[in-house]
């Protein structure tokens, strides 16, 4: 299973960005992550691709929205009223399972990244 996010870029503190993650297969859960310089990859939200049931870190709740296409095999994360904080590189991951986790051992598959910066 091969993932490619798209859709990070340099935007200003308030603004909104919605980032797009395509896979090559279909498979049981997906979900964000980001890691910011320094510091160690930390969850996002999680969604199950078969009835959409969605998952969101404390940090992401309210601010952030995950959801899916599965005709179109794409993930997507919309971002509203963003930090400096929020200035990491966002991952895109996948499941095998229909469990919902915040680990990242549990995911399978992972993208390459894209890099979200938001300046102040």
């Amino acid at each position: 299973v091969s993932l490619e996010e798209s859709g990070g870029g340099l935007v200003q503190a308030g603004d909104s960005l919605r980032l797009l993650c395509v896979t090559s297969e279909r498979t049981g859960t997906m979900g964000w992550f980001r890691q910011a310089p320094g510091k160690e990859r930390t969850y996002v939200a999680a969604i199950r691709l078969r009835d959409g049931t969605t998952d969101y870190a404390d940090s992401a709740k309210g601010r952030f929205s995950i959801s899916r296409d599965i005709a179109k095999r794409t993930l997507y994360l919309q971002m509203r009223n963003l930090k400096p904080e929020d200035t990491a590189v966002y991952y895109c991951a996948a499941s095998n399972s229909l469990l919902i986790r915040g680990d990242s051992t549990h995911y399978d598959y992972w993208g390459q990244g894209t890099q979200v910066t938001v300046s102040s």
